[in-house]
């Protein structure tokens, strides 16, 4: 009696768990931000990097951090130099973006001076931002 009883108890245990297991198995956790925040217009010139923040969500949104990567390709990659050149940054863009809207940033970096013998890639994309709800 008593081991049907532990048995009854041990599926009923494990049946729990399973279920709790599936249950936490539906939580998702987005690694992206959404699409409804993004940069566009990217230019550089002379060590300064602007573009626009474009807000398509419904709400508004203020304190956008951008990360902003500049990678040193060298012209022979196959002997490249000795020194790596490449560097990332993370850029505030104070103030508000209104929903639908967008504002111009400028970042200014005084470690993207090139060489004959490379380039730099600049890519900026959106790493954090604070979303302004309105209270009900």
């Amino acid at each position: 009696m008593k081991t049907k009883l532990f048995i009854a108890a041990w599926i009923a245990a494990s049946l729990l768990l399973a279920y709790t297991a599936a249950r936490a198995a539906e939580v998702r956790i987005a690694d992206q931000p959404p699409q409804s925040i993004t940069v566009r217009n990217v230019s550089v010139k002379d060590g300064e990097v602007s573009g626009e923040v474009v807000n398509s969500s419904s709400r508004v949104i203020r304190d956008v951090q951008l990360q902003i990567r500049s990678t040193w390709l060298w012209k022979n990659e196959m002997k490249p130099g000795e020194d790596s050149r490449s560097d990332a940054a993370f850029y505030t863009v104070e103030g508000v973006v209104p929903a639908g809207g967008s504002t111009p940033f400028t970042y200014r970096s005084g470690s993207m001076s090139g060489g004959a013998d490379g380039r730099y890639e600049v890519t900026v994309s959106v790493a954090g931002y604070t979303e302004l709800v309105p209270p009900k």
